[in-house]
């Protein structure tokens, strides 16, 4: 397909998709003529993606053209795809950087559900700021009253993953968890207050 129609299917721009071809992260079509080329399904379905990571996750373009690489690599281990996606850890490797010294509790948490999670996990700075928050705030608020809300968490994360489940390509497998994960992530919220509403009903309004 010519630029126009690949700018069609992806509803991506045309000054955009050029933008995208000169930092790198599509990668050239076909040379038809000198200015001319010819592009395919995989230059869509990697359109879709950079949308996904930089328009839905919030990545710069810098970002996510490291993650594009990574996955271009071939690297088909869909627990790696996920750890990058979700930014767990940051492309080139899951293991770099520093994890945070945890003086909230948040390793007790992890090993009262028997998680194995990496230690670099930004989520553990999020539960360590919030817990440290409440705590400031004079409320008596540890990791033993976050278990409930974990055991909650782990239901959800086998809902998602089961939805992750089907497309083998890995950049349609990244898009798809990126979408699900982030885009579903203020729908989750909102069902906690639709549902908060409805017990507060029970409880005092009869």
């Amino acid at each position: 397909m010519r630029i126009s129609e690949l700018s069609r299917r992806s509803g991506v721009s045309t000054a955009t998709i050029k933008y995208y071809l000169r930092e790198g992260l599509l990668p050239p079509g076909r040379a038809t003529a000198a200015t001319q080329a010819e592009y395919g399904e995989s230059h869509v379905r990697r359109l879709r993606l950079i949308r996904a990571l930089i328009g839905v996750r919030g990545l710069t373009v810098s970002a996510a053209k490291d993650v594009l690489d990574t996955i271009s690599e071939g690297n088909s281990d869909t627990h790696e795809l996920l750890g990058l996606v979700f930014g767990v850890w940051p492309a080139g490797g899951k293991d770099e950087g520093a994890a945070e010294e945890d003086h909230s509790g948040v390793a007790a948490l992890v090993s009262e559900m028997g998680w194995k999670v990496s230690e670099h996990n930004p989520a553990r700075q999020v539960i360590t700021q919030t817990l440290h928050t409440l705590r400031s705030l004079g409320m008596d608020y540890d990791w033993h009253d976050l278990v409930p809300y974990a055991e909650l968490a782990e239901k959800t994360a086998v809902l998602d993953l089961d939805q992750l489940q089907g497309p083998d390509d890995p950049l349609e497998k990244a898009e798809r968890a990126v979408l699900l994960t982030f885009l579903l992530e203020p729908a989750l919220l909102a069902l906690r207050r639709l549902a908060q509403e409805a017990e507060s009903t029970i409880r005092h309004r009869g």
